[in-house]
């Protein structure tokens, strides 16, 4: 057996549906990003939970957990950042270190902002912070932001469609056959969801505050000086290796690493995730105990 259990949680009036496995004393939350959900960690959780807590929720809108409706619920990343924080006192979780990926990573970073005694490190995998992170494919986004007609809305439909998923997916893997289907068809069947749709352009919409907020973000990692670990695939299409590289700018004390992975990294290197992880937080925790 795995030891993975599967579980809900009403947050918020919301039901939060999360991954947990392993009982040791440190937490690792695993936060997830666009299109996906915490199963895009299926490889990653058995491999840290030998050592580690380990807590992988669905974030509002995504997978298993309840997607409102959007007369109920606005779809912004400070919101979900909220419902998350109060996720993770809901189900008892003081202090952990935070593995965030793509919208992980504002979403995260916003948690980390409010109760920075909460966050024991970082672990970024593919979670941007930084302007030189954000290559041209953001370019329709950016029109969308600049002019938020419903013209520019509907150009971005492009991104919600199943072979955009599979090839967020592929693009920048070494060997596309190593690239397991299961994770992009379950995406896609999220994404087919009455309402799915509505829901995921209002984020992209929405994604602009991110950028706004990046400088706090740089303000905390110098402040707080959290420990980091950048692993990162440098194929990736949308966020560039620059973004890995400009956290040692705020925390020169920042390890990155690079593997050869496109944006979906788990999908092909968990067990090179899994041994940085693992080898970075055993350092930190030497370094504390000394």
């Amino acid at each position: 057996m795995n030891g993975i259990t599967y579980r809900h949680v009403d947050v918020d009036a919301t039901k939060i549906f999360y991954r947990e496995a392993g009982r040791n004393k440190e937490t690792i939350l695993l936060l997830h990003g666009f299109p996906s959900a915490s199963h895009m960690f299926r490889d990653l959780i058995p491999l840290l939970s030998e050592r580690y807590h380990v807590v992988a929720p669905d974030l509002p809108g995504f997978g298993q957990s309840d997607m409102p409706a959007r007369e109920r619920f606005s779809y912004t990343f400070e919101n979900i950042a909220d419902v998350m924080s109060h996720f993770t006192e809901a189900i008892g979780l003081e202090r952990f270190a935070l593995y965030i990926f793509d919208y992980g990573a504002p979403i995260g970073l916003r948690m980390a902002l409010k109760h920075p005694d909460r966050v024991a490190a970082i672990i970024s995998q593919n979670g941007n912070a930084y302007l030189e992170g954000l290559s041209e494919g953001w370019n329709p986004i950016r029109a969308y932001w600049k002019d938020p007609s419903q013209a520019n809305r509907g150009a971005l439909r492009m991104f919600l469609k199943p072979e955009t998923t599979e090839w967020q997916y592929t693009q920048g893997a070494p060997d596309k056959s190593l690239v397991s289907p299961d994770g992009y068809s379950l995406d896609n069947f999220y994404l087919a969801r009455p309402g799915a749709d509505e829901v995921q352009l209002d984020l992209l919409l929405d994604y602009a505050s991110n950028v706004a907020m990046y400088p706090a973000f740089q303000q905390y990692f110098r402040d707080n000086q959290p420990p980091l670990l950048a692993v990162w695939g440098r194929n990736d299409p949308f966020f560039l290796p620059p973004g890995a590289e400009a956290f040692k700018r705020d925390i020169p004390s920042a390890e990155v690493r690079f593997l050869d992975a496109g944006h979906f990294a788990t999908e092909t290197h968990s067990e090179a995730i899994a041994a940085a992880i693992i080898e970075f937080l055993a350092a930190r925790r030497s370094v504390a105990m000394a």
